[in-house]
């Protein structure tokens, strides 16, 4: 009887440690344990840039090209953000996508003229085979994304 136990107790502990820490590992192992909503990025972003944050969102965009970014659903509809990776360094696969993210990363500011921006989403445009409207952009355009320095995806 002691013995059925001691096994079943096994079993039952090394199936809740395999879920708990289950999810496809990227980059370096995640420190922190306070979860940042992304909504409060979104809402008052200068507060957090340059500060490390915990976040947790639905992946709902892959870069197809190298798998150097994703982009995070935030706890409120409509709203993402994205959490970019140095080239190389991990590389998100397209399966991903529709998966429960935990990433760890700097939140950092990007400040593009209305030059640039107008290039950058005529990139983007051309990546994703869109048209892109060089009159959407009326001036300069600032945005906030996640230097990613790690994640666990389920």
């Amino acid at each position: 009887m002691k013995k059925t136990f001691l096994i079943v107790f096994a079993i039952l502990f090394s199936l809740t440690t395999s879920f708990a820490g289950g999810g496809n590992k990227y980059g370096k192992e995640l420190s922190l344990k306070v979860k940042t909503k992304v909504s409060a990025i979104l809402a008052s972003p200068k507060d957090f840039v340059g500060k490390k944050v915990l976040v947790e969102g639905n992946v709902v965009g892959v870069c197809e090209k190298r798998g150097c970014w994703i982009e995070l659903a935030s706890d409120k509809p409509f709203q993402k953000i994205k959490v970019k990776v140095k080239d190389g360094e991990i590389v998100f696969p397209l399966e991903d996508k529709g998966k429960s993210a935990l990433v760890e990363g700097e939140v950092y500011e990007i400040k593009l003229t209305k030059e640039q921006a107008i290039a950058s989403g005529e990139n983007e445009a051309k990546e994703h085979g869109k048209k892109f409207d060089s009159t959407s952009v009326t001036g300069p355009v600032t945005f906030y994304q996640i230097k990613g320095i790690g994640a666990v995806i389920k």
